[in-house]
């Protein structure tokens, strides 16, 4: 299970509203499965924005220092599916990593349908859906 503040849940829904019809990105800061606070990040795929996401690797090792600042640590990643499922794609399962939560955020016509979180724990595993719970 995946725990969620409100108003974080909430600010990575905007976040993707706002991007549509491109896809948003970010991370999901906090300890073990509790997020505490997320990372609006750019999306520097801008040849393929509206199906793929990418973070600018510098950007993401800053917000990893920010986050052990803190005593906190990056625990996944959010990104948004314009006109499509919350489902991961393969290119998803490719760059994905072990142990971390994958929050995909499916935006249809400009509109929130539904967000789901992944997760997978071996290399050789597929994704399995994790329950997010937002107290």
């Amino acid at each position: 299970m995946l725990y969620f503040p409100k108003n974080i849940y909430h600010e990575i829904i905007g976040h993707a509203k706002l991007a549509y019809p491109y896809e948003c990105c970010g991370a999901l800061i906090g300890k073990g499965k509790k997020v505490v606070n997320c990372r609006l990040m750019e999306n520097i795929n801008k040849e393929r924005a509206n199906d793929r996401y990418e973070i600018n690797p510098k950007e993401l090792l800053q917000v990893e220092k920010e986050a052990s600042l803190n005593g906190l640590e990056i625990i996944g990643f959010y990104h948004s599916h314009p006109d499509h499922p919350d489902r991961p794609s393969s290119f998803d399962r490719e760059r994905a990593w072990p142990l971390y939560s994958y929050v995909i955020i499916s935006v249809q016509n400009g509109k929130t349908a539904s967000v789901k979180s992944w997760t997978f724990e071996d290399e050789k595993e597929a994704f399995r859906e994790e329950e997010i719970v937002i107290p």
